[in-house]
């Protein structure tokens, strides 16, 4: 049987109401993800969350006291109209990625669970680097599918979805050669039978 579209695999999960799985099961690791990302940070700042789902990230962000707009991206319809019915005043796009791209910088990124799901994700990275981010900006990624991690080598295979296996290091040379700069990576969640989510952390450089 061939692969399918993992934007249509989402939107039957958004149905059927497995996205509120995914939010319970992701929170901890978003938890630290959203630590790392906003470590440091005393000035207004715009934020994106890259694979955004039913919101839930977005209005994490939305609550901060010094974020000014929030944003979030998917292409999985039936999630964005999730999030739009439970955030009517939220700004949520449904656009397929990696083809979209904001019109406007932004100083945060998020993306969690989103960027193996790419036939070429580095590519989508450079892009992310020069078009989506401000110069200083900053970028947290988790993803839980990854080398290291055996037990979820074969989610593709058994969700019948494309899935870009890579290993730690190829991530952060990955992130690296996008030009970002501090790329740095840590296992979160770590227990017998999970390597635990892969938390990458990586910064745009200022101007110079």
């Amino acid at each position: 049987m061939g692969q399918r579209d993992a934007t249509k695999l989402f939107s039957e999960w958004a149905d059927n109401g497995r996205d509120e799985g995914m939010e319970r099961g992701h929170t901890p690791s978003v938890t630290v993800m959203l630590e790392r990302l906003l470590e440091g940070v005393t000035s207004p700042f715009t934020a994106i969350d890259i694979g955004c789902g039913n919101g839930w990230v977005v209005r994490k962000l939305a609550n901060h006291p010094l974020c000014t707009h929030a944003s979030g991206v998917d292409g999985a319809p039936s999630m964005i109209q999730k999030a739009k019915d439970i955030d009517p005043q939220g700004d949520y796009v449904e656009a397929m990625l990696p083809a979209w791209a904001p019109r406007e910088p932004f100083d945060l990124v998020h993306s969690m669970e989103f960027l193996y799901y790419l036939h070429d994700p580095f590519a989508f990275l450079v892009e992310v680097h020069q078009r989506w981010m401000s110069p200083g900006g900053k970028i947290v990624i988790g993803v839980d599918h990854y080398a290291e991690n055996p037990s979820s080598l074969d989610w593709g295979e058994s969700l019948q979805v494309h899935m870009t296996t890579l290993s730690i290091e190829g991530w952060m040379q990955g992130l690296t050669k996008a030009g970002f700069v501090d790329v740095k990576a840590e296992q979160v969640g770590a227990k017998e039978g999970w390597s635990g989510t892969l938390v990458l952390t990586a910064v745009k450089p200022e101007l110079t």
